[in-house]
């Protein structure tokens, strides 16, 4: 299939570029499987710029980790200490310690970079 490949600045063109990648999927050509490479990388970036995904508050990824396992805030006590503890995280008034961090990592099995604040570090 001889096809070129979309730059894509706009919906419309996000929508071909889609398309095009789903028509260069069916073929068995190395050179379609070559584009559909690079427009799959075009599609990428701009979504990348449209749609920048960024990492949740700390009180909103153990809401949702709480959810998802079912967990109150009692639960998180023996993880962050105290229930006051829990209360100030859960509130974002107060930052990880790196105990609290690796009992969190342990517990739910995620990486100890989403548990520590972009601005500011863990206390030890």
């Amino acid at each position: 299939m001889k096809a070129t490949l979309i730059i894509i600045q706009n919906r419309a063109d996000h929508g071909a570029a889609k398309a095009l990648v789903g028509k260069l999927m069916q073929s068995g050509d190395a050179a379609d499987r070559a584009r559909m490479v690079a427009q799959a990388r075009l599609i990428e970036a701009y979504e990348r710029a449209r749609w920048s995904r960024k990492a949740p508050s700390l009180p909103d990824l153990l809401a949702y980790l709480m959810e998802e396992h079912g967990l109150t805030r009692a639960d998180l006590v023996p993880l962050l200490g105290t229930a006051s503890r829990v209360s100030e995280v859960m509130s974002g008034k107060r930052e990880l310690s790196m105990k609290m961090v690796k009992r969190l990592r342990e517990r739910f099995h995620i990486p100890a970079d989403l548990l520590i604040s972009a601005g500011g570090s863990a206390a030890a």
